[in-house]
């Protein structure tokens, strides 16, 4: 009789936060990680939100769903005080948190102010290292942490304004964090998706617009989709992918290679 594939995730387990509603990209990576094999704790921003997520936690089978805003040290430590005890350990952490003030976001670099500016890298950059600090002593055997960014870090994306350089903050946080966290095991990756028909993202202004580009300028002709990327991300987590840390990995159809 042969025996039925160990999936590759089996055994471990993945705090996901971000998920906003079924077309979010957390959700995708939820949905992956679920699917081969991870065990899945949720998080959620406030009541308005849980009302969403909470469903989703249902169908996807989380054993938790926690309020979590990133603003506050002691939602944090509540968060990772109930994985302790739950599962005693973690194995995968994914950060899928950005947020900046619209007047800042929607005016130019230039205009942005010094308080928009700052709050948008604490709750899009700075939340994230919190986020590793915490998760890193239950991380016993090793583990992966995510985080999500985008090209426009690398390169100027018109109207994507003051999160481009947030994003930028924030690749460099995750080479920085896998250098510190490497010799404990713990990897560290930044996933840099092309556009998708998000909410947050259908706030951006020309979003349209960006997304017609993409389709343009990508070698594979079509947008990414959030399995695309939870998928590709899950992957990252699989033992297969032991030896990688500290990249931006690009789920964009080939986009960023172009000129």
């Amino acid at each position: 009789m042969s025996s039925t594939p160990q999936l590759p995730l089996a055994g471990m387990h993945a705090l996901v936060t971000g998920v906003a509603n079924a077309d979010s990209i957390a959700y995708g990576c939820a949905r992956a990680f679920r699917d081969l094999g991870a065990r899945l704790a949720l998080t959620y921003l406030n009541d308005k939100a849980k009302a969403y997520v909470e469903p989703l936690a249902a169908e996807l089978g989380a054993d938790l769903l926690l309020p979590l805003n990133v603003e506050s040290d002691e939602q944090l430590d509540a968060v990772f005080a109930s994985l302790r005890d739950t599962w005693g350990g973690l194995d995968i952490a994914l950060h899928s948190i950005a947020f900046a003030p619209k007047i800042d976001l929607q005016g130019g670099l230039l205009d942005s102010s010094a308080q928009g500016f700052a709050y948008a890298m604490d709750v899009s950059c700075h939340s994230f290292i919190r986020m590793a600090k915490r998760a890193a002593p239950l991380m016993r055997d090793g583990g992966t942490l995510f985080a999500m960014s985008y090209d426009g870090a690398n390169r100027v994306v018109p109207s994507y304004n003051l999160m481009g350089p947030v994003k930028a903050a924030l690749e460099s946080a995750c080479r920085y964090l896998a250098y510190e966290l490497g010799p404990r095991g713990i990897r560290v990756h930044a996933i840099s998706p092309g556009p998708l028909k998000t909410r947050a993202a259908s706030g951006l202004p020309d979003f349209d617009r960006m997304l017609a580009e993409a389709v343009d300028r990508a070698p594979l002709g079509e947008l990414v989709d959030i399995m695309d990327v939870g998928y590709a991300t899950a992957y990252l987590a699989t033992p297969y992918a032991r030896r990688m840390s500290g990249n931006t990995v690009y789920i964009d159809g080939g986009a960023h290679i172009m000129a």
